[in-house]
């Protein structure tokens, strides 16, 4: 049996006598249970052109809403080639309605931004 400390900012500082061993291993086990319960959100990206065919601009849709309600985040990349670049507008627009379409399932995290050469947003599920 150990003498051990367990709230030392307390007036006075509060102990108990229990196995140390014991006390080690159930600490041990509550931190492998709550590792085990706990959900890693990953970001799935989905990649977008401006001058995108509806039936494909319906699949990557379908596919954010499969992600969303996974838990995941999406980001969605808008990539311009030559000079499409000039008229970057046509793309935000292409963003903006992806927004609508997946409204109430998720929540912007970054808006819109120009990066080089493509376009960045990322959306996370509502709770």
């Amino acid at each position: 049996m150990d003498l051990i400390e367990i709230s030392p900012q307390a007036t006075p500082p509060v102990c108990k006598v229990l196995d140390y061993g014991k006390y080690k291993y159930e600490a041990q086990k509550r931190k492998a249970e709550a590792k085990k319960n706990q959900k890693v959100v990953e970001i799935k990206e989905l990649k977008l052109r401006p001058m995108i065919d509806t039936h494909d601009y319906e699949v990557k849709v379908k596919q954010a809403k499969k992600f969303l309600s996974d838990g995941n985040k999406v980001k969605f990349t808008m990539r311009y080639k030559g000079r499409e670049l000039s008229a970057n507008d046509m793309g935000k627009t292409i963003l903006d309605r992806l927004v609508e379409d997946l409204e109430g399932l998720c929540k912007i995290d970054s808006a819109p931004k120009l990066e080089g050469k493509q376009m960045m947003m990322i959306v996370s599920p509502e709770k």
